[in-house]
């Protein structure tokens, strides 16, 4: 092949692929013929390949098409465009969507701790098994207060958030396992209820709850979202209705899955909350005010927003194009 007369035979059409593949707008006739310059341009870039190899015609043909597909295809969607639509609606959408599977991980967390302080205080020898006597009264009198104001605020945060958002994360991806949420949300709620119980059984009940109050709120609610979409993903392929368990399995694990990033987010206000306010000499209804706002911009986001989302037709699963086929098809 004469490279340089094939390219002169053929330079018009590639220039009007150069044209159209530049344009941003495009009418209806603009549009078949990109297609059709797109097409006998990828046959004409396959013979000089075939033929000379790597040649400077190859190459500017190449980031011809490379354009033009582009046009037809479409290009990714900035990450930053998409954080509004993320926030606005994919995240309160699937955050509204396992509401009740909230409310009963929570009251069942509540149900356990209750349980367990009932049961080790008024049963013999169960808190003696936490140490030595002077053991306990160290942690009681000096070591629970004492964690929240050890190290400095900002180290005390990360190390809180990181460990709480690591593990909400583990509940959502293990979740499918439907024994890793259940487990974890077990002992979270025996290690509430126990560490009741030794407050309680030196009469600083109300130390426990004081210093817990602030952060506490949204901290344990963060737990329970988490507990409640990995038992909603596990759920999902068990009963998956009309579906098939791979799609549900699939829609359930992008929609919820999503939960862990805001809970990546609710969990270091409650770091900070735990590492800054808890630790200061302020009333103590300022404190746990200062949680309780926290905990109920969380509520309002996922209860109110969420509403919204959901109603319009959210479900927190990615749009068709991004998710790609529900299912192939023959025909």
């Amino acid at each position: 092949m004469d490279l340089d007369a094939y390219a002169a035979a053929h330079r018009d059409e590639w220039d009007e692929l150069a044209r159209l593949g530049s344009k941003r707008r495009f009418s209806g006739e603009e549009s078949d013929r990109l297609i059709e310059r797109y097409q006998s341009g990828s046959s004409q870039l396959s013979a000089i390949k075939t033929t000379s190899g790597q040649s400077v015609q190859g190459d500017r043909l190449s980031l011809s098409l490379s354009r033009a597909r582009l046009r037809f295809t479409g290009a990714s969607s900035n990450v930053l465009s998409q954080l509004p639509a993320f926030f606005g609606g994919q995240l309160p959408a699937a955050l509204f969507r396992i509401r009740w599977v909230v409310v009963a991980v929570a009251a069942a967390t509540a149900v356990i701790a209750v349980l367990y302080a009932v049961w080790a205080l008024n049963t013999p020898g169960v808190l003696s098994h936490f140490g030595t006597a002077e053991f306990r009264k160290q942690f009681v009198e000096k070591d629970f207060v004492g964690y929240y104001s050890n190290n400095p605020p900002s180290s005390f945060t990360g190390q809180v958030w990181t460990n709480n958002a690591w593990l909400a994360a583990q509940c959502i991806a293990f979740g499918i396992t439907g024994v890793y949420a259940p487990y974890l949300l077990f002992t979270n709620a025996q290690n509430l209820g126990l560490s009741a119980a030794l407050m309680g059984s030196h009469d600083r009940l109300d130390i426990f709850f004081l210093y817990i109050a602030p952060h506490g709120q949204l901290e344990l609610y963060s737990i329970f979202v988490a507990g409640a979409a990995g038992l909603s993903i596990f759920w999902s392929w068990i009963a998956p209705g009309a579906r098939t368990r791979g799609q549900a399995l699939a829609e359930e694990g992008r929609s919820l899955f999503t939960v862990a990033i805001g809970l990546i987010i609710s969990l270091l206000v409650s770091g900070i909350i735990e590492g800054f306010v808890t630790r200061q000499d302020w009333p103590w209804v300022i404190k746990i005010g200062i949680g309780t706002v926290a905990l109920g911009a969380f509520l309002y986001y996922q209860w109110v927003i969420g509403r919204r989302a959901h109603r319009v037709g959210e479900t927190g699963d990615l749009v068709e194009f991004e998710a790609g086929a529900r299912r192939l098809v023959a025909g």
